[in-house]
This record gives C-alpha cells, sequence and structure tokens, in this order.
C-alpha cells in the first residue's frame, strides 16, 4: 500500500493515512474484502507510532470504509458511495460558497470567475 505523508502539510499524519485509504477505496485500488496492513506493519513501513496508525483505522472503521476483527485484521467493508459523493458535494459547495463570496467582495466578476475555476480544475469540463 502506497500511502505518502507529507510532515509540511499542516493536516495531521493520521488523517493523512485516512484520506489517502479513502482515496483508495473509493477509487478501486481497494476493494471489498481486501485485507490492510496490520497497524504494526503500516506503523513501521511508514515510520511512525502504532498509536497513529491505530488512531487512523479507529477513523476509518468510525466511518464506515473498513471493519477489524480481532485476531484477523482490517479489511475494506462494501462502500455506500453514493452518500460519500453527497458528503463530499456539501463540503466543495461550502468552499465554492466562500469563493464567491470573497469574489463578491475584491468585484470579481462571475466570467473571470469561471475562468478561474476552469484553470484550477483543469480545463476539463467533464
Amino acid at each position: 500500500m502506497d500511502i505518502i505523508l507529507s510532515n509540511a502539510s499542516g493536516e495531521p499524519i493520521y488523517a493523512q493515512i485516512v484520506s489517502q485509504i479513502k482515496t483508495m477505496i473509493l477509487s478501486g485500488s481497494l476493494k471489498e474484502g481486501d485485507a490492510l496492513p496490520s497497524m504494526r506493519n503500516l506503523a513501521m513501513q511508514l515510520r511512525i507510532s502504532v498509536i497513529t496508525t491505530k488512531r487512523a483505522y479507529e477513523e476509518l472503521e468510525r466511518d464506515g470504509f473498513i471493519e477489524s476483527f480481532t485476531g484477523k485484521g482490517s479489511f475494506v467493508k462494501a462502500q455506500n458511495t453514493e452518500l460519500f459523493r453527497e458528503e463530499q458535494l456539501k463540503e466543495i459547495e461550502a468552499m465554492l460558497t466562500q469563493a464567491g463570496e470573497k469574489a463578491r467582495r475584491c468585484g470579481i466578476t462571475l466570467a473571470e470567475l469561471t475562468e478561474i475555476l476552469k484553470i484550477v480544475y483543469g480545463g476539463d469540463e467533464s
């Protein structure tokens, strides 16, 4: 499992692990029933504390992405991708609301803001 941690990101290490594993699950690179590395093995691979990996796995389990079994390990759980997508859309909408309000305060037109969004998104309209 390829997890890349950044000390410069400002995001806690456990949250970086959670985010990257969620992305792997939602993209299909980790599928329902796939085993995750043990907390101890992941901690050794990433050179971090077992407490950090434990916190990440607990959060993933709480959010319904994995399930853990004593003595067997942690496994990817079946996903409700539509619910996750809806949560992400709400978060994006809140961010865009802030951007829209700031743009209005700064006198940026809707056309200019749309152009900025196209550039940031990568120019692909699909």
